[in-house]
């Protein structure tokens, strides 16, 4: 297993700063057909048709490419270009793609657990790269893909699109300005439905369109234990990060800018569960953590269940479980929903007016960013009236390609450091919970009752639940461990430190492996 050591977290971070100006160099100007920059798209069942929509919506951009495992996939995708005139090549291996002399850049959508090695494995092919959030499936091999970054000169996008709202900008700018007084917590929401995936009694059969093979990548090459296989990935360890690393690495992101923290918080507690159904799925679907950042802390709020129901009732894939909780942590499993990555709409709860988004509370009010389209946010005083809006959004994938056209890494708004940290944010929230177990309710709250920001939030996250007929002394939570971090060394120190070091990584499966030497 790769270790994570502190001469290559120092490497990494001087790396990322020195990539700014290598990349300006004027040999590393792309050579686009006609002055065309030329994109190629793999993964093309959820986000890819977004990147196919809005690359093809930039001018001076040709769609040349398109790459997925799933033949019925590429098949649908590639009569989608051709209704829109787009003449192009279609792959099942990316590989071949990335090979391809016809292609200046590329767009990864694929499942987490493939975004740094194909990532990576595109920039030794001499392409820039759209990466889609999360960056990485764990946070070595994020650091892996910074490196590689500046090593091969690459202009590298991470696909958090938020980087680029004007609205946004405007909103860190005024807090910043004083405008409410200093932050005293970043909170980012993710009040998203997400039904039970159901339980299944074995091993289920794979689509005949997909290779198998390439679509697990480093994954282990174990039989599929879920009843659909796509977008369900989230939900398992091999596969996925949770919600917290699937919609919530935007919110992490917006909360972490709002702080102006450049890097890992230096302590992270969790608690939380998959709770209200047993079902194949291993991620929690109920989560607080809080970073300690020292100024003030960023909180992360994850709810799957509806503001009230009977979650057990409701069916699924498969058909859920009783009511109940799938573990305490759970272990790296073997994984992935299906729905196309659609929350149920409706019935969730809020917080301050927002389901989905950031609060960011102030000493003299908050300021709301909703997780829509970025395109608005606004400010409140602490009656809750609305003080000041800002408005305002552009076009991620247009900045990736005018940086692509530049060769600085300084024109992007979200470089490939910055969604590392903010991806990286995601997998100690993980770590934590994963290294915890099973708690009464009055064992979490002697636990944390020094800690006012977990204390708040896990009363209101025990509301919630009751809300779904879940009492947490029959179904108890997982208390997190609370992990310690060494930011500059890249390495937890403290209670649990080996458990918790040994999941900065995984061990991949040849010929899958994300490189030690980028």
């Amino acid at each position: 297993m790769s270790s994570f050591t502190r001469r290559h977290f120092i490497k990494t971070a001087a790396l990322a700063t020195a990539g700014a100006a290598l990349s300006a160099r004027a040999w590393s100007q792309v050579a686009g057909a006609n002055g065309d920059i030329r994109i190629g798209i793999v993964g093309l069942n959820g986000k890819g048709r977004d990147h196919f929509r809005f690359f093809s919506a930039v001018p001076g951009v040709r769609i040349v490419a398109l790459c997925d495992v799933d033949s019925a996939v590429l098949e649908r995708a590639a009569q989608t270009a051709r209704e829109a005139k787009a003449d192009v090549k279609t792959y099942a291996d990316a590989r071949e793609l990335f090979a391809s002399p016809e292609v200046d850049a590329v767009s990864i959508a694929t499942p987490n657990h493939q975004h740094a090695l194909q990532a990576i494995w595109a920039m030794q092919a001499g392409k820039d790269v759209y990466v889609e959030k999360p960056v990485s499936h764990n946070l070595w091999e994020g650091a892996q893909l910074v490196a590689a970054a500046t090593k091969y000169h690459r202009i590298v996008q991470a696909g958090t699109q938020s980087r680029s709202s004007e609205a946004i900008a405007g909103a860190i700018a005024w807090v910043r300005a004083g405008h409410v007084g200093r932050i005293t917590a970043a909170r980012m929401l993710c009040y998203k439905r997400r039904p039970s995936i159901g339980l299944t009694s074995g091993p289920q059969a794979v689509p005949a369109t997909v290779n198998y093979d390439l679509w697990l990548g480093p994954a282990p090459l174990t039989p599929l234990r879920r009843a659909r296989l796509h977008y369900d990935w989230h939900w398992q360890w091999a596969t996925g990060n949770g919600d917290i690393g699937n919609q919530g690495a935007h919110q992490i992101d917006i909360a972490r800018r709002f702080l102006g923290e450049p890097a890992f918080a230096p302590r992270v507690f969790t608690i939380g569960g998959r709770l209200g159904y047993v079902d194949d799925g291993e991620t929690p679907n109920t989560l607080i953590a809080v970073h300690d950042y020292a100024a003030a802390p960023l909180i992360c709020e994850v709810r799957g269940l509806p503001a009230h129901g009977t979650p057990a009732a409701e069916g699924g894939a498969g058909g859920s479980g009783p009511v109940g909780t799938a573990g305490a942590g759970g272990t790296r499993g073997a994984g992935g929903r299906g729905g196309g990555g659609r929350g149920l709409a409706g019935g969730m709860d809020q917080y301050r007016g927002v389901g989905i988004g950031n609060v960011i509370e102030c000493e003299g009010g908050y300021v709301v960013v909703p997780a829509t389209d970025y395109s608005g946010a606004h400010a409140c005083d602490r009656d809750g009236k609305v003080v000041q809006e800002f408005t305002g959004v552009s076009s991620h994938y247009a900045n990736f390609v005018a940086a692509v056209r530049s060769r600085k890494t300084s024109d992007l708004h979200a470089p490939i450091h910055e969604g590392y940290v903010s991806t990286g944010l995601c997998h100690t929230t993980n770590i934590s919970y994963e290294l915890g177990r099973a708690a009464p309710a009055g064992e979490v709250r002697e636990r944390i009752k020094g800690d006012a920001a977990l204390a708040e939030g896990f009363g209101r996250m025990a509301e919630h639940l009751a809300s779904n007929g879940l009492d947490l002394a029959k179904t108890p939570a997982t208390l997190g461990l609370p992990v310690t971090l060494d930011a500059q060394a890249g390495r937890f120190t403290g209670e649990g430190a080996a458990a918790a070091n040994a999941l900065l990584t995984r061990e991949y499966r040849a010929p899958f492996v994300v490189p030690r030497l980028v």
